[in-house]
């Protein structure tokens, strides 16, 4: 008996060493590309927000959550540097022809994300790739006073403009391969500059010297005597909104108070009827799945393992099977050139495509697969069973 209290003693010691161990464990990190103006994790733009009157001094910072035409259309709107820093951009024919008309006033816009679309890339002639399989791609600037070799780790400087108007486009950057990743355009007394390389301005990048440099010089060609800068937080969807299914009622006082009465109504009902007033019917348990049971198991066992690059290379490899059978296409390399035929043969949004396909081609040759990545990748591939109507084996 005594050993049995020693065993239990001991055994109560672990657990609670384990406890207190889990719980001071620090947080993984999330390695999402928010681009957000107040996230501070790596790929988050809190520091380049925080920082920006550094490159433009004196100048008010103002951030923006409407669309393109609400806000060039605006005649409120003051003189200044605009910025949009987000995963992609899609602007409409009349966003194009207010922006246009801002610039030309003599202003610039400065446009850096991953995917550009709509009109802005019909009118302009671009094509956006990313110089997949590469390693440690450098970038610099045509301007041999700023020359200088940058290189970014994480596959930051992939992305390069595939094509564009050489006769109205002037190149400012490209990387070591020789394709432009820094371009500008003139309009009447302004210009529009377009950068490829979105992450060059996270918190990852601005914290290390070399890379600031680089971010700096790029922000460089922005005038700096502007008095005020504006920084877009509708094309990234950087709006915090209020998603509690009560924010109807709770914006109307006459709701608000229907609300209550029904809340106080409910409560009085269910003490009056507290007392039940018939015999209680036995519930009869429904047969057990004992596939689903098996199912669970080897789950857990895998989750236990915690061999998330295991899991994540065999969705892919389910997903590419699904690929094949269901809709003839053959998914050898998810790498640019497969975005289109996987939006048009399957019927997702293209957008959304790129965003798969670019998931996937990060997650294949890594190792260490977080978490966050598995579940992103596992939310991707649903909502493309969802968008395409077929169903994951």
């Amino acid at each position: 008996m005594k050993d049995f209290k020693l065993y239990i003693g001991i055994a109560s010691a672990l657990l609670l060493v384990y406890l207190i161990a889990q719980y001071n464990k620090p947080n993984p990190v999330n390695w999402s590309t928010t681009l957000y103006y107040n996230d501070k994790i790596p790929f988050g733009t809190f520091v380049l927000y925080d920082r920006l009157n550094d490159f433009f001094p004196d100048a008010d910072v103002t951030r923006t959550n409407q669309s393109a035409y609400s806000v060039f259309s605006d005649t409120t709107m003051m003189p200044g540097n605009y910025l949009i820093i987000a995963n992609n951009l899609e602007l409409s024919k009349e966003d194009y022809t207010e922006m246009v008309k801002y610039i030309s006033a003599g202003n610039s816009v400065f446009i850096s994300v991953f995917d550009l679309g709509g009109m802005i890339t019909d009118t302009l002639k671009l094509n956006q790739s990313a110089e997949f399989g590469k390693k440690d791609v450098g970038v610099n600037f045509t301007n041999p006073k700023l020359a200088k070799n940058y290189t970014f780790d994480k596959h930051i400087t992939d992305q390069y403009f595939k094509k564009f108007d050489t006769t109205r486009a002037t190149v400012i950057g490209q990387n070591s391969l020789g394709h432009a990743n820094f371009i500008s355009y003139t309009f009447g007394k302004g210009k529009l500059f377009l950068f490829a390389n979105p992450q060059v301005f996270t918190n990852y990048s601005l914290l290390k010297p070399a890379s600031a440099d680089y971010a700096q010089k790029a922000l460089s060609y922005l005038p700096a005597g502007v008095d005020n800068v504006y920084w877009d937080q509708f094309q990234n969807h950087d709006i915090p909104t209020d998603e509690s299914p009560m924010r109807v009622f709770f914006q109307h006082e006459a709701l608000q108070w229907a609300y209550y009465l029904a809340l106080a109504s409910m409560l009085l009902f269910v003490v009056y009827e507290i007392k039940r007033r018939q015999r209680i019917i036995p519930v009869i348990e429904p047969l057990k799945n004992s596939t689903l049971e098996f199912v669970t198991v080897v789950g857990k066992v895998y989750y236990e393992q915690r061999d998330n690059g295991n899991i994540a290379a065999k969705k892919i490899m389910y997903f590419s099977e699904h690929l094949r059978t269901a809709f003839n296409l053959k998914a050898g390399a998810y790498n640019q050139e497969f975005i289109t035929p996987l939006a048009n043969k399957t019927g997702i949004d293209l957008l959304f495509a790129g965003e798969l396909v670019r998931h996937i081609n990060y997650l294949l040759p890594q190792k260490q697969v977080t978490d966050h990545e598995l579940i992103v990748l596992n939310q991707l591939i649903e909502k493309f069973y969802l968008q395409s109507g077929s169903h994951g084996k």
